[in-house]
């Protein structure tokens, strides 16, 4: 039986505030074109600068404050609160209440999605990451938001995370953000899909770029099916700018939330 979750702390949630407003960060120069997956930043990490990569998040994660200063102050990112918006429609279309729901949460970094979740009324969180520096992180800066953190390669998870996460009974699944590049490919978003109740709400976004036909990471093929198929029907769907680049490009994504008809064959994947 999984204990009852716990509000997370204002004494955190300062120490957060105050991580955020010491931290200094270095940018690169607007004429800096990088690829989305190479972006970089420079941050005084006591008494020492250091260059880290967005995708190293092991680096992001451990520097308390750099997440959060970085992707929502600097790069402006709206996915969270998007998610929270479609799936507070979502909730209202079907009839159901926020507290129904235990929300699997793929990807789930130090908590970001999570915690804008739980000002629509979602008090239930399993947390799941393959960056152990996530979960620590997750603790570190909102203690009590998860009432479990799973951290597992959802590829090839081990007996121990796939029983922690089957005792729990999921009814929402999200992933924000994480879709498409190497962080999370199809055969880790199926097992995580494939974990949820039928009937519970799917809620994820992803990159315009892989939705297109010639996207070669395999969402743009299984996205379709899912909706073909009808093991996804989608209640709110939404192209957005889910950030910008240091050189000022704008980054469109397309939010989800649907319901869960049917998991994902495995056949799917390899087909």
């Amino acid at each position: 039986m999984t204990a009852a979750p716990t509000a997370v702390s204002p004494d955190s949630s300062d120490r957060l505030s105050r991580a955020i407003e010491r931290l200094e960060l270095a940018v690169p120069l607007p004429s800096e074109h990088l690829a989305q997956d190479e972006e970089w930043v420079v941050a005084r990490v006591g008494r020492e600068w250091r260059r880290i990569r967005l995708h190293d998040y092991g680096d992001v994660f451990a520097v308390p404050g750099l997440y959060e200063k970085w992707i929502y102050r600097v790069l402006r990112c709206a996915s969270p609160a998007r998610i929270r918006d479609l799936m507070q429609q979502a909730l209202r279309k079907s009839g159901r209440s926020a507290g129904s729901l235990t929300v699997l949460d793929l990807g789930a970094g130090n908590g970001c999605v999570a915690e804008a979740l739980r000002a629509i009324g979602i008090r239930r969180f399993v947390g799941v990451d393959i960056c152990p520096e996530a979960a620590t992180a997750a603790e570190r800066d909102r203690p009590g938001l998860y009432q479990a953190y799973v951290v597992t390669d959802l590829t090839d998870p081990d007996a121990d995370a796939m029983q922690r996460l089957t005792s729990v009974r999921c009814n929402a699944l999200t992933c924000v953000a994480a879709l498409g590049f190497s962080d999370i490919p199809p055969a880790v978003f199926s097992t995580a899909f494939n974990l949820v109740e039928d009937g519970g709400l799917i809620a994820f976004t992803i990159k315009t770029d892989f939705l297109d036909e010639a996207d070669q990471t395999g969402f743009s093929v299984l996205i379709r099916r899912l909706l073909t198929e009808k093991r996804l029907s989608v209640q709110c769907q939404e192209r957005y700018v889910h950030r910008r680049t240091i050189d000022g490009r704008l980054l469109e994504y397309e939010a989800f939330v649907g319901t869960k008809h049917g998991g994902i064959p495995g056949a799917w994947l390899t087909s």
